[in-house]
Order: structure tokens, then sequence, then C-alpha cells
């Protein structure tokens, strides 16, 4: 699907239109999770999340008579902002569909990006259905929000940036909601560091890639039951599966509950304002799902902001 060259390509053609998110060191914390650990805070990144890599690298490269009709996607809220930013920068035209558990705060962003709103389902797929309607009929250039490969490149770019901040890294933990993120950073992290531990960190209600490795192929979850629209998916693609299964070491889950104490927990030690998936590897070492033996440098990714943590 992807190797490392795409990612050094996407991250010079992004480059002036993304940030450098730094890396943290939560030290002196009341509650520590490790002495090593760093966090890798994506979630400042423009829009609140990583998604800007992957949208802004798959319109960058893209012919300009192909977006004339205007850009399209399904999201659970961060990939839609994405979306509708990188239209703005664009000067073309967005529709974001979106499930109905979408955090408000996420729409109104999205009006503020200029986009039209579509509110359609209660998961990711059925906006995604919509979306992918709305591409047929308008002409309109559908970005999927994981499965594309330029999508996955843009995505990886934070892999570049995270191994030269902080390159003693042996263990990184990488939230999943289709498993875009986690393909395209674990790409780049074993070409680079081919011993690096990579953990990927889903949710109970929504085990895709959990389920796709165990039964050794991709399946269809029968229902998605978890609240968190960013990582609520029922499938994953054949060739993320593939990139996952030969790259990541592993996948555990963790509960809703448990990404919201972890969101609090950055916010009360850190400063650090996450949405739940920003908080789903921090709620991995939280509850212990990892193993830390032998990691003598670890990263959290916080890929996502909000204010789930604050309340």
């Amino acid at each position: 699907m992807i190797g490392l060259d795409d990612i050094r390509a996407a991250r010079e053609r992004i480059a002036p239109h993304v940030r450098r998110t730094p890396v943290l060191a939560p030290t002196s914390a009341k509650d520590p999770l490790s002495p090593s650990l760093v966090l890798k805070l994506e979630c400042l990144q423009v829009t609140g999340s990583f998604k800007a890599r992957g949208a802004m690298n798959r319109v960058l490269a893209t012919p300009r008579q192909e977006l004339a009709r205007g850009i399209v996607t399904a999201s659970g809220g961060n990939h839609g902002l994405a979306v509708a930013r990188t239209a703005y920068v664009a000067g073309v035209p967005a529709t974001v569909f979106l499930p109905s558990n979408v955090s408000p705060s996420k729409v109104e962003k999205l009006k503020g990006w200029q986009a039209r709103v579509e509110i359609i389902g209660e998961v990711w797929d059925a906006a995604n259905q919509a979306a992918l309607a709305h591409a047929e009929k308008q002409g309109a250039l559908y970005l999927h929000p994981f499965a594309d490969p330029l999508v996955v490149a843009g995505q990886g770019t934070v892999a570049l940036d995270l191994l030269e901040d902080a390159p003693e890294l042996d263990l990184v933990l990488i939230a999943i909601g289709g498993g875009g993120l986690l393909a395209g950073m674990a790409t780049a992290l074993k070409a680079l560091r081919p011993n690096i531990r990579i953990v990927g960190v889903e949710p109970t209600g929504s085990p895709t890639l959990k389920a796709s490795l165990d039964a050794g192929r991709v399946v269809t979850l029968p229902e998605v039951t978890t609240s968190v629209p960013t990582m609520a998916c029922r499938r994953t693609d054949e060739r993320i599966f593939e990139l996952v299964r030969n790259a990541v070491d592993d996948v555990v889950l963790v509960t809703d509950d448990e990404m919201r104490d972890a969101a609090r927990w950055l916010w009360f030690e850190a400063g650090v304002a996450a949405d739940l998936s920003g908080a789903a590897a921090v709620a991995a070492l939280r509850q212990r799902r990892v193993a830390l033996a032998g990691a003598a440098s670890v990263c959290a990714l916080v890929c996502g902001a909000g204010p789930d943590g604050m309340g």
C-alpha cells in the first residue's frame, strides 16, 4: 500500500501546511505512569488532530481539476475537520457526513471551516455510505479517512517527526479507529527502527483490528457499542490489515470509561485537553494493558484534542 519513501514524500509535500507538534515528558506527575514516558502532542496539530496530515497530503497530490466539484467525506469528527480545513485552504467546497454521536463542538468547528454538515446514522459506516452516494451523484472527490494510500502516508509523517525528537524510543502506543494512523506510523517506525515495539489501542466496543488479527483475516463486527465516534468502525480495509499484521506487535483494548479517566489524567497532570481517542494510549498504560518490562523509553500518542477530560 505504502512504504517509507511515500511517507517521506508526504512530509515534504505537507510541511508548509501542518505543524511540527511537540513531544512532552510529563515530569513531576502526582500519578506517574512511567519514568521514561513521553507524550506526542498531535492534539496540538491544526484542526486538533493528526488527521490534518493525511487530508492535506491527499488533496495536494490530487490534480486541481479533480477538486472542481468539491470534496466529500464521512467522519467521526477529526477527519471531517481536517478535510474541511484542507478544502478551505484549497478554495473548494467540502461536505462532511457524520454519525449522530459526533461531538457538538466538532460540528461547530466544521461549520467554522465553512463545511456543509450532514448527520446520518448512528455510526461511521452509515455516514460513509451516504458520503459515497453523494460523491457519485455530485462528482465530488471522496476522501476516505483511513483506506486511502495518500492519507495513510500523510498520517505516517507523525512517526518521522517523533523519531527525530525522541530517537531512543523502544515502545509506541497508538490509538485505532479504522487503522490508517497505526498503519502509516508503523510502516515508518519499523523501517527506521526494526526493533521498536508498536502497540495499537482500540475500544472494547469497537475491536475492529483486534478481531481481525485474532481471526487472521478482515472481519466485520456485528455491532459497534463504543460511544467514541472517532474510534467507531465496524470493518477495516484489507490493505490496512496487512500493514498492521506485518508491523504491529500487539493490539489491546480499553473501555470508554478508562479513556475518559485517562483524559482527566492528561488534563490534571499535563494541562493537555484530549478527546477520548487522544487519551486511548494513556488509558492502556494506566490500566497496565501493556507490559513495560524492557522498555527504556515509551511514547503515548495523544492524537486528538477535546474537552473530555476537563469536566
